[in-house]
């Protein structure tokens, strides 16, 4: 049986493995740029959780609910929110567990591979998905006959790597470039690390050891001739299916009248709270109006001299939220100085620093929400592999009304807040940001990080490539080649912006728009801006 100290103990080693292994995932990650990051983001991703389950002692349900919660908020790339989503899963369906079989554990895998599925708007199959997916099937086909763990985790894992091996043959680029899905190799590698604690090899040991902890917020002591409310009331209430605004309110106003030393912390599936009172009756009566009890603490301090010391609270690190001073407001993601000018010149209020290679966290995103001064907030996350963590974000704030306008480029973006328009509503400014920013054409120029394989021809490391609209369209030996293919992409575009990276000069800059201006009518305005971006030396906008 699995409880909450082994469960403890296979994060921890999970997280351990797969930063002793992030480097070689990212080696496999070819699609669509070589650019290999998902090793760094499922890594990072895994060291969220790892920091809070340091000092963690308690059953499995209140373990799994703290990873997924930890793992949800350090989410960082597609890979790691779509691998929280499959811990979140798993919390639910361990929920109210103090420990777990095999029968148990496999219901589990399946809720964590239907909740990560839910989330993806157009699944791929080759991806980590498809590993997640066939391990559950497993999963659920050996609990029917098999109680022992170590065999069970065992059968489990092989079926990962069988279909981590067959990923090529679902995922033609894959095929192309002769590796395994990236996303998948991590989930086994993360797998993996879990089993060596039930195969009694202990938790793996991180080769690069980080020593920074987080340290967690405790409720203060009392002292017993300080307390004026006798009753130490906690419980935790696993919200009832038709619960609604109004009883959570209602709840949470019974609990603020009650005594002293109150806490109300309102979760995605729970809400726990803790007060000192001289009525607990009251609060618990209050409580099942919004469900069942899942655990029930009540204390008389006087009588028992305790000192109370909380538990770990969601709301430790919460930052203060900022009042809204106006009705709109802007988070944008962006890397390098001239980019993050011109957002902030448009308005943005909060930049986050990120993009290709150094994808914010969810926890990055809902930050920046918090400190931005509006009712409603606008989220651009300029990038495609942000998206998810955008969204993720804004189903987390309740303070705020935040909508995420899916834009993939940094010229999306710009397009997106010149298009706004602080007289009109929300919807209207959505529709109208979103049209604005469908028009662009993006391109850009890049370098391969590794070698690989575009279209069956061959990518040496190091090799100029020029996207379009995200895709790899062109494959060359210099920059100024590059931009001689993009030009020609560019014609019919009355308005040319190029925007230049932190590696290229101003004069370098300048001949690369010669190229342009060679092959475009004279009229076409051409604007040249110092972005000062990492990774791409240029992003060309069009429109």
């Amino acid at each position: 049986m699995i409880n909450g100290q082994i469960f403890r103990d296979m994060v921890l080693s999970a997280a351990n493995a797969i930063d002793n292994e992030k480097e070689k995932i990212n080696s496999l990650n070819v699609f669509p740029v070589p650019d290999g990051d998902t090793g760094i983001n499922m890594s990072l991703t895994m060291q969220s959780a790892k920091k809070n389950l340091a000092s963690f002692d308690g059953d499995l349900s209140r373990c799994a609910d703290l990873v997924a919660s930890s793992l949800l908020r350090g989410a960082r790339g597609n890979s790691g929110v779509i691998l929280s989503l499959f811990f979140r899963g798993m919390a639910k369906e361990l929920k109210g567990l103090s420990e777990a079989g095999t029968a148990e554990m496999a219901r589990s895998f399946k809720n964590g591979v239907d909740s990560a599925y839910k989330a993806v708007r157009h699944p791929t199959e080759g991806t980590i998905l498809t590993v997640m997916r066939l391990s559950a099937e497993a999963a659920l086909e050996n609990a029917e006959t098999n109680e022992d763990m170590l065999t069970f985790f065992e059968c489990v894992l092989a079926t990962a790597e069988d279909a981590l091996a067959k990923t090529p043959e679902l995922l033609p680029v894959l095929k192309q470039a002769k590796v395994v899905d990236a996303g998948g190799k991590g989930f086994i590698t993360i797998f993996d690390g879990m089993l060596s604690v039930l195969r009694g090899d202990g938790i793996v040991r991180q080769i690069q050891s980080d020593d920074k902890t987080e340290q967690a917020a405790s409720f203060d002591e009392f002292k017993t001739e300080d307390i004026k409310f006798s009753y130490c009331t906690e419980c935790i209430v696993e919200k009832k299916k038709d619960i609604t605004d109004a009883d959570i309110d209602a709840f949470s106003k019974v609990v603020g009248t009650a005594g002293d030393s109150d806490v109300f912390v309102d979760d995605t599936d729970i809400i726990k709270i803790h007060v000192h009172t001289n009525d607990p009756g009251k609060v618990l009566s209050a409580a099942l109006l919004c469900g069942p009890l899942i655990t029930i603490k009540v204390e008389n301090m006087k009588l028992q001299h305790t000192n109370v010391i909380e538990k770990q609270a969601s709301e430790n690190g919460k930052e203060t939220i900022a009042a809204p001073e106006k009705k709109y407001g802007f988070v944008s993601v962006a890397a390098g100085a001239g980019l993050c000018s011109v957002f902030r010149d448009l308005g943005a209020d909060v930049i986050v620093e990120g993009g290709q290679t150094m994808n914010p966290s969810t926890e990055d995103i809902i930050s920046a929400i918090n400190k931005t001064p509006s009712e409603t907030v606008y989220v651009l996350p300029n990038n495609k592999n942000i998206y998810m963590a955008a969204k993720q974000a804004a189903e987390i704030i309740e303070d705020k009304s935040v909508v995420v306008i899916r834009t993939k480029s940094v010229p999306q973006g710009i397009a997106a807040m010149l298009a706004f328009d602080e007289s009109e509503d929300v919807d209207e400014n959505t529709k109208n940001m979103i049209e604005a920013k469908d028009r662009i054409l993006t391109a850009s120029i890049t370098f391969a990080a590794r070698d690989s394989v575009f279209e069956n021809n061959q990518i040496r490391e190091g090799q100029h490539l020029g996207l379009v609209n995200g895709e790899v369209k062109y494959v060359e030996n210099g920059c100024g080649e590059c931009m001689d293919k993009i030009a020609d992409d560019l014609a019919g575009y009355s308005c040319i912006t190029v925007f230049y990276g932190s590696d290229i000069t101003e004069a370098e800059a300048e001949e690369m728009c010669d190229h342009i201006r060679a092959k475009l009518p004279e009229d076409t305005e051409i604007i040249l801006i110092n972005g000062g971006q990492p990774v791409y030396y240029y992003l060309i906008s069009a429109e």
